[in-house]
């Protein structure tokens, strides 16, 4: 895999076609050196693939499908992780964290797993980096495509208020896992789900390890004002 750092001229003319949506200047950079589509592009010790240039946030880029259709077809890999970071997230975990509803479909489109390990978001799929940094379009999306869900507060993100509802009916559920349900809930500004988990033993209270944020709290910087309102 050729390494190219940030600064070398091949790597500025790659970033810029590729952020820039010039897909045919892209296809004839392919035709002239294929290995491009495999290279990591450097800096400061971390590598990003061309598709993670795509990915990159905050995502959006033009002809997006275009671009994943001409570097898969010059061999680049739908799954290849970031390199040198404290993650292995791959293209399709960045799509998701940008709710890039477009790039989603685009590379799964291409063949990339859709759940494929990696994510900064406990080392999940890419649904996990959607659920995580509150991106629901594609977390409706990777559900749609087929991602695996079986965690309560995706189906609470989801707002499957029946799934919700059978699942908690079970008198063994943990209540850390409703509380943190009940999170995602205020966050999503599901006032009925969300009442429904307080209803089964949820607690308001509950802070988030990862942010110290209680469900308010969340509700609040998320801007979920009727949530709060209907809570109190």
């Amino acid at each position: 895999m050729t390494e190219l750092p940030s600064d070398d001229p091949r790597a500025r003319d790659l970033t810029a076609a590729i952020k820039g949506g010039d897909a045919d200047r892209l296809a004839a950079m392919l035709a002239a050196d294929p290995g491009l589509a495999t290279c990591l592009v450097t800096e400061e010790g971390a590598g990003r693939t061309p598709l993670h240039l795509l990915a990159d946030a905050p995502g959006g880029r033009p002809r997006a499908a275009e671009t994943v259709r001409a570097l898969a077809a010059a061999g680049a890999d739908l799954n290849a992780p970031a390199v040198g970071t404290w993650h292995a997230e791959t293209p399709l975990h960045w799509a998701a964290s940008n709710d890039d509803v477009e790039l989603i479909d685009a590379l799964l489109d291409a063949g990339a797993d859709i759940d494929r390990p990696g994510s900064s978001i406990d080392d999940g799929p890419p649904i996990q980096s959607a659920l995580g940094y509150g991106q629901w379009r594609a977390l409706r999306r990777l559900y749609e495509r087929g991602a695996t869900v079986t965690a309560l507060p995706f189906f609470v993100a989801l707002g499957m208020t029946d799934r919700v509802a059978d699942l908690i009916s079970d008198p063994g559920f943990p209540d850390e896992e409703l509380s943190l349900a009940l999170w995602s809930a205020c966050r999503r500004g599901d006032v009925v789900i969300a009442r429904m988990l307080i209803n089964r033993g949820a607690d308001l209270n509950w802070r988030a390890p990862w942010s110290d944020e209680t469900p308010l709290d969340i509700a609040r910087k998320a801007g979920q004002e009727h949530l709060r309102q209907a809570l109190a």
